[in-house]
């Protein structure tokens, strides 16, 4: 029994997953208003019927698709440490939100594009989890300043900086593409862009 359950419970894990997978691909290039449900389900291998079993409506899957979203995009914050150095922090989160633009650019631009039409069924998640998380980094990078370990900046102001120079990698890639003939995938790009966000920004934070 404990097995049979088991495999179930993993076939329903791999179904949940690939809906989501598959929402994500379609709600990135047509939006919401744009996709159909048939879409997602014919690419994620289940009926329609099925898929709203597990998503009772397009605005639910949705819900679940950003939701997911959100804890990648704000996984890099969660790491951000008062124990590390100031500008070593800020230089590894810095890292970690271009790994986030090179590995999820379709989740990246995905965000984007629901903060461009207002967020209107993401709101209760930025004003919470969001809100909170980012008050809570700010206060140790106003901890950093009172001490005087940084330059006197806004901590809001620094992480839009970051958050604008990052995502901008994953949002307007084929811009990027466009000029450099490169994205993120490459490995010697990537490193060359980690060296030059970092360095332009501690550059600028850093005490003197």
């Amino acid at each position: 029994m404990g097995q049979k359950t088991g495999k179930r419970s993993q076939a329903v894990s791999a179904k949940r997953e690939a809906i989501l997978t598959a929402a994500l691909n379609t709600f990135s290039q047509f939006g919401i208003h744009g996709t159909r449900l048939e879409q997602v389900a014919e690419q994620a291998g289940v009926s329609k019927t099925n898929l709203l079993y597990y998503y009772p409506s397009k605005e639910a899957l949705y819900v679940a698709v950003m939701r997911n979203i959100l804890d990648i995009w704000l996984a890099p914050l969660r790491a951000f440490r008062q124990e590390f150095t100031p500008l070593v922090a800020i230089g590894e989160y810095i890292r970690l939100k271009l790994e986030v633009s090179r590995d999820h650019p379709e989740a990246s631009r995905l965000f984007c594009l629901e903060m461009l039409q207002g967020a209107p069924l993401l709101m209760a998640e930025l004003t919470g989890d969001l809100k909170s998380l980012v008050d809570e980094k700010s206060a140790i990078i106003s901890a950093w300043v009172s001490e005087g370990k940084l330059a006197p900046i806004d901590p809001n102001h620094l992480i839009f900086m970051i958050w604008a120079a990052t995502q901008h990698y994953a949002d307007f890639s084929t811009q990027v593409e466009a000029v450099t003939g490169k994205t993120l995938r490459d490995e010697t790009f990537f490193q060359q862009t980690v060296e030059n966000v970092q360095r332009m920004i501690i550059e600028g934070i850093r005490l003197r």
